[in-house]
């Protein structure tokens, strides 16, 4: 990994050297990201830098602004250097400082959305004004504008999304979806059973369930006000809402046996692990799949040796950006067309969310410390809310 450089003088005068030659060589607009030079808290090693207008597109590739980009719990693992996707460090965004082949820089951001601005000889499929989403990981989404091969990008359609949600189309919804899909042939009125469902995962697990026809039995949480969140996941189609708590209620069995009519539950996923998964493994029927795709309590996954040999149940992991990687790029845009129709049709509603924007007259050192306190914030869970980030471009003083 290259040396850090974000805590150092040298790296707050390069910082304000380059902002103050962008800001004052040229009127036209520059470009902004948001970097980290070695992996650690982000709300010390995260910085912006300004960097210039990007020049025409290479052949087979294309000029992309973004136009909204998420902060998800993967993005912060990738930069404290524990997740298994990592970007490559980008040397070529500078002539020197920061992004350039003396001093490469990673790009945040694996998700996002951006409208296509400049197409390079050879591209096919796309034009400018077209919105497009990553169909590969680790592109640097939190940034003004970049340049990708075109063959990195899967085109929306047309009209008819918001920009929140194309932004967080190929993570949570494709999960969801895949997870619902891909381990058990599940029929109308058939019964799933899940954790973590006030996620974002799981609302969207609730409604992709919803529109096929599936019962959901969820699990969240207790709190002291219970009242507001079943209601909204009801809303969304949850058949019952339950806390962890309700696993330790001995006739909770016999209550799923009458709601699902004696029915066996074969699917079941899992985000949490330790204690509730163990327990919601032992509701589920012969045959069945247990799917983990998280765990947020940080404890490992403890399943009884009875439920594999008497009821044959089987345990997967699922990771998204595996799937991407082992399906082909048709297979993808069939999935993300599938998706973007499920969303304008109403079936699927955008995350709740809150859009944090850095503005054009914000220089580097201010866009940096906004940036940092972000994920401070984070750290102590003061957002309730998926967090968009909304990167304008600096403008350049006369």
């Amino acid at each position: 990994m290259p040396i850090s450089l974000s805590s150092t003088p040298m790296f707050s005068r390069i910082i304000s050297q380059s902002s103050s030659r962008a800001f004052s060589t040229s009127s036209a607009l520059l470009n902004r990201c948001i970097v980290y030079t070695q992996n650690g808290d982000p709300a010390q090693v995260l910085s912006a830098i300004t960097y210039p207008k990007l020049p025409s597109p290479p052949p087979n590739t294309v000029n992309l602004k973004f136009l909204l980009s998420p902060i998800n719990p993967a993005d912060i693992n990738t930069i404290e250097g524990v997740y298994p996707s990592r970007p490559k460090p980008t040397s070529n965004i500078a002539t020197s400082g920061l992004g350039s082949q003396d001093q490469p820089v990673f790009v945040g951001g694996n998700e996002g959305l951006a409208q296509v601005v400049d197409v390079g000889e050879g591209v096919q499929g796309l034009e400018n004004g077209d919105w497009v989403v990553m169909d590969q990981p680790q592109l640097g989404t939190w940034s003004t504008s970049r340049n990708v091969p075109f063959h990195g990008v899967i085109k929306l359609p047309a009209s008819g999304l918001t920009e929140a949600h194309g932004a967080t189309m190929t993570v949570n919804p494709t999960t969801a979806y895949n997870m619902l899909d891909g381990f058990v042939k599940l029929q109308e009125g058939d019964w799933v059973v899940q954790n973590g469902a006030n996620s974002a995962v799981g609302q969207l697990v609730i409604q992709i369930a919803k529109e096929r026809g599936l019962n959901t039995i969820n699990f969240v949480r207790s709190r002291d006000d219970m009242g507001p969140l079943v209601t909204h996941l009801e809303s969304l189609g949850a058949t019952k809402v339950l806390t962890y708590d309700d696993l330790n209620d001995r006739s909770l069995r016999s209550k799923i046996k009458e709601w699902t009519g004696g029915q066996d539950i074969r699917l079941a996923l899992n985000c949490v692990g330790g204690d509730p998964t163990t327990a919601m493994a032992k509701l589920l029927g012969q045959d069945s799949h247990l799917v983990s795709y998280g765990a947020m309590s940080k404890k490992p996954l403890s399943l009884p040796t009875s439920l594999h040999i008497f009821k044959n149940l089987t345990s997967h992991g699922f990771w998204q950006t595996n799937w991407s990687r082992t399906h082909s790029r048709t297979e993808k845009e069939e999935l993300i067309t599938k998706l973007a129709e499920m969303m304008k049709e109403g079936k699927l509603k955008a995350p709740e969310h809150t859009i944090i924007t850095i503005g054009p007259q914000v220089s580097d050192e201010e866009a940096t410390e906004k940036v940092r306190s972000i994920f401070a914030e984070m750290a102590e869970g003061k957002f309730r809310k998926k967090v968009l980030l909304k990167l304008e471009e600096p403008a350049a003083c006369a």
